[in-house]
């Protein structure tokens, strides 16, 4: 049975894991504020869509359905993330398509991008297949892979988009992310290329002659630290040289992890332009700034590394102002032999699947400034269109796909890196009170996060 909802160059999502059928797909969320708007109501759930919306429809339900009483909490569509790091193949001692998969579904999420430096790259149409058929049978949340750009992550040749576009994973998304595709040439020849597949191009920002032995933002506290430093320019050096090429030539680019205030400056003349560009900004980039570095604990080392505090503010009015178009986590799982050292021998990466939520919650909606919808908009619905993904980010509405997550406002939580379902502990938010939580989400009406727990094959008892 398919379960995508519209014709798309995606496959087909749902084939290859069970999903209940008849009055065993039927599922009743009772209690919910859509948006977190207007008073509670209920919700049905049959064959995997949105069947009803309505006062006290439990009589409604079939025999052997199931109610879920959610009691006030508020129901958002499902997240949608751009970019994760899954590690497969090659890291699963950091984590694999299953334990992250579970992480995705325990912060809210049912579609992730997975990037392409994996162990071997993900530069060929197999790995691409393996990747997402294992997402498929995990049925957490739906995996897309991520092609690289170039072979090998080496920046040298670009890799075959038609192959990986064409394979059974039929990937829509290419990036070389971890490395920025320094090469103008090569860059315009992908620009040119993608155009005619419609394939959308992620560029890593980053000049990599300005930050050979860099570590930390260039600024006082780098100084002060003796830390080496990241210059602004490195990134925006690479922003303003490829929004001007997607003007020249075409084809859609998006800029991964925005980090600095002049990246807002150029991202707001670009779309001024009508340039075909848009971008994502990481939790961490609009809540941390470099002040964290004091400690010299490398798990506060990232790329890019985290900014200062008038990057932060403008990043964050950025978002407000659509200017930036959505969040994405870049997820990066790191073994503890790759945090618990010297600063400057610190992989880089945080996680991030489990606490977006709500710390996009924290810095926008419970100080009033936005409201559910805002987040909705940044973390499912823009995402879900920029790459083009059927089925996710749609309205809450009849014969819509329940792909769906509902946030407990009331349930405070701390963050806890060995409480995680992901198989890394890295997490920069370890100890911070968290204000809201996730407790349920559904994939095309199947619970894939119960009670805030992965409903996997042990804790679902199947």
């Amino acid at each position: 049975m398919t379960h995508t909802t519209a014709t798309s160059n995606y496959p087909a999502t749902g084939d290859l894991a069970p999903h209940p059928t008849g009055a065993d797909n039927e599922v009743l969320l009772t209690g919910v504020l859509i948006y977190g708007e207007g008073e509670p109501t209920d919700v049905l759930i049959r064959d995997g869509v949105i069947a009803e919306i309505g006062a006290d429809l439990s009589g409604k339900l079939s025999d052997g359905g199931e109610t879920i009483d959610l009691n006030g909490q508020v129901l958002l569509p499902g997240l949608v993330d751009m970019h994760v790091h899954l590690r497969e193949p090659g890291r699963e001692d950091t984590e694999t398509i299953a334990t992250g998969s579970a992480a995705a579904a325990q912060g809210g999420f049912t579609a992730v991008f997975t990037m392409a430096n994996t162990a071997p790259v993900m530069d060929n149409p197999s790995i691409a297949e393996t990747v997402w058929f294992k997402g498929q049978h995990t049925n957490l949340c739906d995996v897309h892979p991520v092609g690289s750009i170039s072979k090998g992550l080496r920046g040298e040749e670009l890799t075959e988009f038609g192959m990986m576009a064409d394979s059974d994973a039929k990937v829509r998304m290419f990036s070389d992310d971890g490395k920025c595709v320094a090469d103008p040439r090569l860059m315009r020849r992908a620009i040119e290329y993608s155009k005619g597949m419609d394939v959308l191009l992620a560029q890593h920002c980053e000049e990599p002659r300005l930050t050979e032995t860099a570590v930390a933002h260039e600024g006082d506290t780098a100084a002060r630290l003796g830390l080496s430093g990241w210059p602004r320019v490195a990134e925006e050096s690479i922003v303003a040289r490829d929004a001007i090429m997607a003007r020249d030539y075409g084809g859609r680019l998006h800029i991964c992890h925005a980090s600095t205030e002049g990246t807002v400056s150029l991202l707001k003349w670009a779309k001024e332009q009508n340039i075909p560009l848009s971008a994502e900004v990481t939790p961490h980039h609009l809540l941390l700034t470099d002040e964290r570095l004091e400690t010299y604990d490398g798990v506060n080392r990232v790329n890019p590394p985290l900014r200062e505090q008038r990057d932060v503010d403008a990043l964050r009015q950025a978002l407000i102002d659509g200017i930036i178009d959505c969040v994405a986590t870049d997820h990066a799982p790191h073994g503890s032999e790759e945090k618990c050292c010297e600063f400057d021998k610190a992989r880089p990466g945080m996680l991030g699947l489990e606490t977006s939520l709500a710390l996009i919650a924290q810095i926008f909606v419970l100080n009033g400034d936005q409201d559910w919808r805002f987040v909705a908009r940044v973390m499912s619905e823009r995402p879900a269109e920029i790459v083009k993904l059927p089925g996710h980010g749609r309205p809450i509405a009849v014969g819509e796909p329940a792909n769906l997550c509902a946030v407990d406002t009331n349930a405070q939580w701390i963050a806890r890196g060995e409480e995680m379902a992901s198989k890394s502990r890295n997490t920069p938010y370890e100890g911070m009170d968290m204000p809201v939580k996730v407790t349920t989400t559904l994939l095309r009406g199947k619970v894939t996060c119960r009670d805030g727990q992965a409903q996997t094959s042990t804790t679902a008892g199947a």
